[in-house]
């Protein structure tokens, strides 16, 4: 878990480190403006960090699975080679995922202007500036990575079913509620991180507004992914005794 917890932490910083540092050098410039290519190499880069992001939380629930279902087989289902493999092939998947969108959005032409609707390049709104024909092909595609991610969410939602039915037969509420707590952050994580990213890309037309999509936005691009670090850390004690101590002098000081 540690392991795969690294890699989701790099994918983390990697997404933040891809759309705030250019956010805040044109708040700072009071400039809002991106070269072609720093729009595309930034589009490529958190789509693969999205994309590898979903892959590693799938597979984190694939460890919770096999370590509360089947704990005397986890030392051969998750050894340190099966491990890499696994968390290559999600680094693979996303890396080949964003080569797609990226090589195929900006082969699209741009009939309705240069001017995004977003403090970040984004696949909706890029395509909302191509011609009404051209982007149909970026519209399959981006079809069949929901389809994969769909697969992805499937197979959480089956493994936890069999985690949660396990659990439940734990006869010792001690055992019961440790099993529980192994599972609490990861599903803490995905929640946030589905839900924002449904949200924005799903949302009903009737509800849209520009200040409401860069709301959304930064909240799935920049909140979920910093608060990851903290979600996981919560069950590491010394920490939870520093937030203690931190809260404690904050409310005697106030």
């Amino acid at each position: 878990m540690f392991f795969f917890l690294l890699n989701l932490a790099l994918t983390d910083l990697g997404s933040i480190c891809t759309t705030v540092p250019k956010a805040m050098h044109n708040s700072l410039w009071d400039t809002r403006t991106i070269s072609y290519s720093g729009c595309a190499a930034q589009l490529f880069l958190f789509v693969f960090f999205l994309g590898t992001e979903v892959f590693l939380l799938t597979i984190m629930c694939y460890d919770r699975y096999v370590s509360i279902c089947k704990p005397l087989h986890y030392g051969t289902l998750l050894g340190s080679r099966a491990c890499a493999h696994m968390a290559a092939a999600a680094w693979a998947s996303g890396f080949l995922n964003a080569l797609l969108h990226t090589a195929n959005t900006f082969s699209l032409p741009l009939c309705q202007g240069n001017a995004l609707g977003q403090f970040f390049c984004e696949i909706p709104h890029i395509l909302k500036l191509s011609c009404s024909k051209s982007y149909l092909r970026e519209i399959w595609l981006l079809l069949f990575s929901l389809c994969l991610f769909l697969a992805c969410f499937v197979f959480i939602v089956f493994s936890y079913v069999q985690i949660f039915r396990a659990v439940l037969r734990i006869p010792s509420e001690q055992g019961r509620h440790k099993a529980f707590s192994t599972c609490l952050p990861h599903l803490a994580v995905l929640s946030l991180f589905l839900s924002t990213g449904i949200f924005a890309n799903l949302k009903p037309p009737s509800i849209s507004s520009p200040s409401l999509d860069l709301a959304v936005s930064v909240l799935y691009s920049v909140v979920s992914p910093a608060l990851n670090p903290l979600i996981f850390s919560l069950r590491n004690q010394e920490l939870k005794a520093a937030l203690r101590k931190l809260m404690t002098l904050y409310f005697q000081k106030y």
